[in-house]
């Protein structure tokens, strides 16, 4: 029954949804007995959570990679409301730290295999997450222990696909270094908006037709060009007696930050995707649940029970159940 009840909690959106749920099995329970057994389970599983990325970070990658499918690994971060240290503190107008706003960085794991198309829309038939609050040192080296147990060192290729988040490349760089990286091409897009809409301020027309020529150039294999266009820039607006913006240098920048990752022909024929819908898919999944109206959890609170919904996910499910 305690299984029943926790799965419950995890899969509708509140405690109180949850009891509704289980009336209509027809043995009303309370949503503060569902709860307390949340919290139960939720600190074995969570303990058992610490000791799987413990054997994972002990366990060496093995060399060898006999021909087999790729691994894709996704990360990304979203915040959520935690009770600050001025929680309840009265009278209501007076200032004080009521709220505190952390981010809970996440990541989607999964091989190349279980990628299908369903009408002509992308599907996942398994995938493999991770969610951690913290340092980002430490929720590399869970991403790591988590893609070791999904065959990190038994595939060809891996790749990580991202935005251009620093902490992620750093990450990257420490856990996932003989990775391809890809940068998502949405948020690369985003860039090149940007940079247009700069030259072209309240100018949609001017900006689209800039911009346009380039997104099809960095998509099909042309994204050199794109670079040497952003970095001809200042020429340009010299030609044109026209401020050269201050975020220029910047953009460009940027993009030479990331020109090993912006090979979005090759990945694409590698059967690499080259956008991070399903992290996206999956913070807002994870948001649903832990971002609703009117939530701000404590940290036991929240971890134990993002710690189910890590497990149910994982299907580590079981285990939590399994007697000594």
């Amino acid at each position: 029954m305690a299984a029943k009840l926790c799965f419950t909690a995890v899969a509708t959106n509140s405690y109180e949804q949850a009891a509704a749920v289980v009336a209509q099995w027809g043995v009303p329970v309370d949503d503060a007995v569902i709860h307390q057994q949340v919290q139960r389970a939720g600190e074995r599983a969570d303990q058992q959570a610490e000791a799987r990325v413990a054997a994972g970070s002990a366990t060496p990658v093995p060399q060898a990679r006999p021909p087999a499918d790729a691994l894709v690994i996704m990360m990304d971060g979203w915040m959520l409301r935690h009770r600050g240290d001025d929680w309840g503190l009265q009278p209501a107008d007076r200032a004080g730290d009521r709220v505190a706003w952390q981010e809970c960085k996440s990541a989607v794991i999964y091989r190349t295999a279980q990628a299908v198309s369903k009408n002509d829309r992308g599907l996942l038939v398994e995938k493999f997450v991770v969610a951690y609050l913290g340092d980002p040192l430490e929720f590399g080296r869970r991403v790591q222990a988590e893609a070791r147990r999904r065959g990190l060192g038994q595939v060809r290729q891996v790749y990580v696909v991202a935005d251009g988040g620093v902490w992620i490349w750093n990450l990257v760089a420490d856990r996932f270094a003989e990775a391809t990286g890809v940068l998502d091409f949405y948020h690369a897009s985003q860039h090149l908006w940007a940079v247009a809409h700069t030259l072209h301020p309240e100018k949609d027309a001017e900006a689209k037709a800039w911009v346009e020529p380039l997104l099809h150039q960095l998509r099909h294999g042309r994204e050199a060009q794109v670079r040497q266009t952003l970095r001809d820039l200042p020429a340009w607006c010299a030609q044109r007696a026209q401020p050269l913006p201050p975020t220029i240098a910047t953009e460009t920048q940027y993009f030479e930050n990331h020109r090993e990752h912006l090979h979005y022909a090759a990945r694409a024929a590698e059967g690499c995707p080259v956008g991070s819908g399903a992290m996206e898919s999956f913070c807002a999944q994870l948001q649903g649940r832990f971002k609703r109206c009117g939530q701000f959890w404590t940290e036991p609170g929240r971890r134990r029970l993002m710690a189910l919904e890590i497990a149910r996910r994982n299907h580590d499910w079981p285990q939590i159940w399994q007697l000594n």
